[in-house]
């Protein structure tokens, strides 16, 4: 289990606050590692969020290459086909849905934030040879296909990048991991183009998913989410940011059927 001096408290993310209510005890459920986090509600603004939380050097153990989003095909066994093809549709689709907003062409420039293995970022070069930039706390360069990525390892907000210098920024479940996330999406308002778009998928804290499973909803995955995003409490970061909003989903790229199929 952590130790106690891994841990920081902190204050409300959105508004400062140091009151705060429990809200719910939460585990890593998708690699097993020991132990049990705890979420709590800002009494103030209402925010979600972990208090306590592991600080930034010992996040780390939690995000080695059991962790989903940083395996490799051949970790899944006879699964693998599957696993490929699964992987492959969840890039498809969000593909489709950054379509929606942006046109993509070899003048387009597309940061990816929190881009893990890289591989949404290589199917848009690849069907449309975008200009391609790729940030993670994670350093999966090794894995193939990382040549076409302009790859930046490290905290979004503390990297070199130029302003105004992207024309699709996404953000596919990075946000709700986020130590920062006002830093964060002011940072990326900075850095689109004027007519540029910044894409947000997280899971959704007011969704039926997590009312039928509680502490076993697969969108707690403690202790790497550091803040549960409803609708109202996303909206708000967004606004805060200075950013404006185009378009709000309640489905994204994300297969809707993962929560009920893990809970």
């Amino acid at each position: 289990p952590p130790n106690p001096t891994m841990l920081e408290t902190l204050r409300c993310y959105a508004c400062d606050s140091d009151r705060y209510s429990h809200f719910i005890d939460a585990e890593e459920d998708l690699t097993g590692k020991p132990g049990r986090f705890t979420f709590v509600r800002c009494d103030a603004c209402g925010l979600v969020y972990q208090n306590p939380r592991l600080d930034l050097e010992a996040i780390g153990f939690y995000y080695d290459d059991e962790y989903i989003a940083h395996r490799k095909k051949t970790n899944w066994g006879p699964l693998a086909p599957l696993y490929e093809w699964a992987m492959s549709k969840h890039d498809r689709d969000k593909e489709a849905l950054v379509r929606r907003f942006v046109s993509l062409d070899r003048r387009t420039r597309v940061l990816d934030v929190g881009c893990a293995v890289g591989s949404f970022l290589m199917r848009i070069g690849r069907e449309h040879g975008c200009a391609l930039t790729g940030v993670d706390f994670k350093d999966c360069s090794h894995m193939p296909g990382f040549d076409a990525i302009d790859f930046r390892l490290g905290l979004f907000y503390e990297q070199d990048l130029p302003d105004r210098g992207f024309d699709l920024i996404t953000m596919w479940h990075f946000l709700e991991h986020d130590y920062d996330p006002l830093r964060s999406l002011a940072f990326a308002r900075d850095k689109l183009a004027d007519a540029g778009r910044l894409i947000i998928e997280v899971p959704r804290l007011d969704s039926v998913s997590f009312r039928l499973f509680g502490d076993r909803w697969p969108g707690l995955q403690a202790p790497q989410h550091t803040v549960l995003y409803d609708r109202e409490q996303l909206l708000r970061f967004v606004a805060r940011a200075g950013l404006e909003l185009v378009e709000y989903l309640p489905y994204g790229a994300f297969p809707a059927y993962f929560y009920l199929f893990c809970g």
